[in-house]
């Protein structure tokens, strides 16, 4: 990811779960993450989980019926608002509007033209992540869309992305997201191989030390393999989800030259 915490860049994730004693358990068995509840009511059992005492992300119980547990992925804006504005004329929904986090910052959730789910963050107190790229800790975002020009189109008019097509997803062309050249996530194209019951989403990929240990975790602690443990360019991957079905990444890093 190598930037995050500054505008149009990843800047927090957090998860929404059915069942939060049970996320914790997960997190901590599978990351070694340990919990920290926001000590007020009107927090609604948010947390943050924190590796070696930085913040890696945050945690919380569904809050509509019938929404799915999910991770969801941040991007830091300097004004929710306009960015809210920006989202419905360019045909995105906005799900959660702009609102005040304490003095911690504030918030907006959006879904893109084609429902994947994205939130914005404006700091004020809560600067973002303590700690990226390292493991136990998010080291990329990633859209998986079946309409790749529309979503460049779309996030390039929100955020002001430069959108670079590469081959990492083998035939299909990977797209990475930059800012001022530099990559910090990615866009998957949803072949026809992908089931259709399956929707366009945004995915967190933390990094870990060893994929296959990691993926073995994953199943010892009740969680699923969706997408064994596989090489691709930037390291060893695989697609997992826990045990209440939060989907996430996990990929160990290949040594840079």
């Amino acid at each position: 990811m190598k930037i995050a915490n500054r505008p149009s860049a990843p800047t927090w994730a957090d998860l929404a779960t059915t069942d939060l004693p049970g996320a914790k358990a997960f997190y901590q068995g599978l990351f070694g993450w340990t919990g920290d509840d926001v000590p007020m009511e009107e927090a609604g059992g948010y947390g943050m989980f924190l590796t070696g005492g930085k913040y890696v992300g945050g945690y919380g119980p569904c809050m509509a019926p019938g929404q799915p547990v999910s991770w969801t992925c941040y991007f830091q804006v300097a004004d929710a608002d306009e960015t809210a504005a920006k989202v419905a004329a360019h045909g995105g929904t906005v799900i959660a509007a702009p609102m005040d986090v304490f003095a911690s910052g504030r918030l907006a959730v959006f879904a893109d033209p084609e429902g994947a789910v994205f939130g914005v963050w404006q700091p004020r107190e809560h600067e973002g992540f303590g700690v990226i790229d390292q493991p136990g800790s998010v080291c990329w975002f990633e859209l998986m869309s079946r309409e790749p020009e529309k979503a460049k189109a779309f996030y390039t008019a929100v955020f002001g992305w430069g959108a670079l097509g590469s081959q990492h997803a083998g035939p299909a062309t990977y797209t990475e997201w930059q800012l001022e050249g530099q990559a910090f996530s990615g866009m998957m194209p949803m072949t026809e191989d992908f089931p259709s019951e399956i929707p366009a989403r945004w995915m967190v990929c933390f990094a870990v030390e060893d994929c296959d240990r990691a993926a073995t975790r994953v199943t010892e602690l009740g969680g699923t393999v969706t997408v064994e443990p596989t090489t691709i360019p930037p390291g060893r991957f695989t697609v997992v989800s826990d045990p209440q079905g939060g989907y996430f990444s996990l990929i160990t890093l290949a040594a840079q030259p």
